[in-house]
Formats: C-alpha cells, structure tokens, sequence
C-alpha cells in the first residue's frame, strides 16, 4: 500500500488516493478464490477442485476481484489514515479508481478534526447573580420533606377536589372497549387535571364503593383515534383519601433528619440550600463564558461532526423517552415530525455542542492541561459524596478511569476561563412603563 496524495479540501475534507500493489492484491484474490470455489460449478470438476486459472479463464479474470478489494481496501484506508496521521471523523465515501491484475487505486474522502484558532477566552465578562435564601425557599424544602412523609388517610365521606379517589376505570367507544382507557386501583388527585377535561368533576361526589358510567367527549386536539369522540368510562371508586402532613415541629425534625430541633434544621436546610444556589449560580456563569469562549474561535467544522451530534442527540431523546414509557416512534407523531425533521432539529444545538467541544479541546491544548491520578481519585471521592448511595468502589465499576480522566481535564479547562473571568451584576429587568392617561378634550 502507498499514499499517492493527500489532497486538503474544504470544511475539512481529505481526499486521500491510495494504491495497492500487485503482490498485496495477489494475495487477497488467491484469498477470495479459496473462499469462493466450492461455490463455483465447473464442467469435469468436482465442486471446490476447479483451479483458478480455469475458472478465469471461463468467467473472466475480474471475477474475483470485488470480493479481493472487499477484503484488502479496509485495512488499507487505515493503514493510509496512519500513515497520514490523519485524526478522522465518520466514514469516508470510497471512490474505486483503477482495478487490475497489477492492482488496485482508490480515492477516499473523509472529514477530519478541523483545527481550531482560539479567540478571547481568558477575561472574559459574564453576568452572576448573589445567591440568596429566603425564608420562603426554606418553608418550601420543608414542605417536600413533610410531603415526603405524609400518609394517607380514609374518609367515610364523597369526594372532594383535593382528595385523592383510587379508582378502577374502563372507557368504552360506541360500546367497546378501547385501548388505553383501562386502569385499575389508580390514585387520581381530583382537580389536578390528569385526565381528560370533565372526567375528574364527574368523580367529585362519589364515595367509596360507588360505581357510575361517566359521559366525555374527547378534545379536537386529542389524538386521532379518539379527537372528538364521546365516549362512556365505567368508573368504581374503591376508596377516598385525603393526604395528612405531620406537623412543622421538633418531633418532625427528629423524624425526617439528625436534628433534635426544627430551629437546627431549618439552619441546616438554609445552609444546604445556599450552596445549590451558588453552585447553580457558578455553572450559568460558566454557561455564559463558554458560550462567548466558543462563538470567539475559528474553524472549518465538518457536517460530519455535526451530523454525528444530531444523531447522538436524537438517540439520547430516544433513551430518555424510552425512560419515561414512550416511544420515539409515538413522540414523532405527536410533534408531527419524523426521523430526519428530528436529526434537522437538533442541528443547530448539535452545532452549539462541536464548537463547545473543538473549544474546550483547544483550551486543554493551549494550557497544557493534565489530569493526575491523585486529581482522578479525588473526582471518584466527589461523585461518591454526591451520589451517596455508591461507593469509590462501585463506582470505579461503572465509570471507567479514562471517562473520569477526561471529564477533569475538561473540568479543568472550563476552570480556565471561569476563574480569570469578571463578574458584573445582572441587569435588572426593565420596568414596564405606566400607561399614559388620555388627555381631556
């Protein structure tokens, strides 16, 4: 194999043109005669026994040259990638050139890692709100934690909006059943709009045992099979409950936390809460720097690495959706798209994440920036603080040392431009101006 040129194109295309010498190609083609002769019928011979020049001689000498390309042209594109030291992206379009017994040459062209020229990335000016805590923001936590705590409680009563009615439901259209209006022992807050429009205000009134069929017409806008349609829902409310909160007292303290007194922790809820805000505060900041940093470089970027984001975005929307018991397949009808308005979509923000990207990578590169083994197991011990339920050595085993590695390293960069950049306070929002009172005629 040799390197015939490397020819540099635009938005960072290489088209390389690559030769493979006879005794290279003799070889894959011996190779894929072997492989192909007991499929090959030749008059006077037995299924595999054929020579090779025979079958050339009656197929014609190409014939098997496809599958000798086939075989060698891989390693020789990567051969010639190396050679090249050429930092590739996606898959290169392979042009056959020239095929013969003497050999073979072909063109391929592929994108490759652009090089990047950093703008401003140090100094640079970025909004940053105080953070701050209220005593709103603390009642607020201490209300999740009591809900978090509460218990449900039976009343001998018909239902209230605010009540919680668990129900069995089936819907039926023109007197049959259909698909998705079925659900049995389900916990319906009423007033919470979960269901369909008039549905909830039907279930106010009913008491524990109590079974009705209840009249709704679905929305226009509601999908097809059932926009617009009036359909019955057999409803049995099996019990009424109401959600009962402890009481905000030191009793509750000890129950929900370490402390003896409400006082203590509502001070460690303040304490806890400031820091989320700081942190959270600290990476918009950083949000906005790196957004500056990133729009501030130059360089050619290739749709290959664009296109590859997309992709990645839309099959991390696809897990995500697969999550929550969705399919990409039902969340594409419901937005009215499909599979290529979803990759056109995510092009810009896929763009947004390249220059993000070549930009960190730029950074690390400009500053020489490392990560030691000491910083690595010091990264494990803080992700094990976050997540309190795995330890260092759990999570060694789902998170491998080069992921954690680089994750520093960038960690490091973004680090870089935050700390030698100027905080100004936010603009405040714009008042709205007072209307104008109507002069008198």
């Amino acid at each position: 194999m040799s390197v015939k040129s490397c020819e540099t194109l635009e938005k960072s295309m290489v088209a390389l043109t690559v030769e493979v010498g006879t005794e290279e190609f003799e070889a894959a083609v011996e190779k894929a005669y072997r492989k192909q002769r007991g499929r090959i019928n030749m008059p006077g011979f037995r299924p595999g026994k054929a020579p090779r020049k025979m079958i050339e001689r009656m197929y014609g000498p190409s014939i098997f040259y496809e599958d000798a390309v086939n075989e060698i042209l891989p390693d020789a594109y990567e051969a010639a990638v190396k050679e090249q030291d050429l930092r590739v992206v996606g898959y290169p379009q392979v042009e056959l050139e020239k095929v013969g017994k003497e050999g073979f040459t072909f063109k391929a062209t592929v994108a490759v890692y652009p090089e990047v020229t950093l703008g401003q990335y140090k100094g640079l000016e970025a909004p940053r709100a105080e953070a701050v805590v209220t005593d709103a923001d603390v009642d607020a936590r201490l209300g999740e934690m009591a809900e978090r705590n509460s218990r449900m409680v039976d009343q001998d009563r018909p239902a209230q909006n605010g009540d919680i009615a668990n129900i069995d439901f089936e819907g039926f259209l023109e007197g049959k059943p259909f698909d998705g209006g079925k659900g049995d022992n389900y916990d319906l807050t009423l007033g919470s709009g979960s269901f369909v429009p008039g549905f909830e205000e039907q279930v106010v009134g009913m008491s524990a045992g109590e079974e009705k069929d209840i009249d709704i017409t679905f929305p226009e806008n509601y999908h097809a099979d059932l926009a617009g349609k009036a359909v019955v829902f057999h409803v049995k409310v099996n019990a009424v409950k109401v959600k009962e909160l402890p009481e905000m007292d030191d009793e509750f303290a000890k129950d929900v936390s370490e402390f003896d007194t409400l006082e203590e922790l509502k001070a460690d809820v303040r304490a806890k809460l400031l820091a989320e805000k700081q942190e959270a505060g600290q990476r918009a900041f950083e949000d906005i720097l790196m957004s500056k940093a990133a729009e501030g470089i130059t360089a050619d970027i290739p749709d290959a690495m664009v296109d590859a984001q997309a992709e990645e975005m839309v099959r991390n929307l696809t897990n995500q959706l697969r999550a929550q018991g969705m399919s990409i397949e039902q969340y594409m009808q419901m937005t009215n798209t499909d599979e290529e308005g979803l990759k056109e979509q995510a092009k810009a923000p896929a763009l947004e994440q390249v220059r993000m990207d070549l930009t960190i990578a730029a950074i690390i590169k400009a500053e020489g920036i490392e990560a030691t083994d000491e910083d690595v197991e010091a990264e494990y011990v803080r992700m094990s603080e976050m997540y309190s339920g795995l330890s260092v050595d759990q999570l060694k085993q789902y998170m491998k040392e080069d992921m954690v590695r680089e994750q520093v390293i960038r960690s490091k960069a973004i680090a870089v431009v935050a700390d030698s950049a100027i905080a100004v306070k936010p603009e405040e929002p714009a008042a709205e101006a007072a209307p104008a009172e109507e002069s008198a005629e």
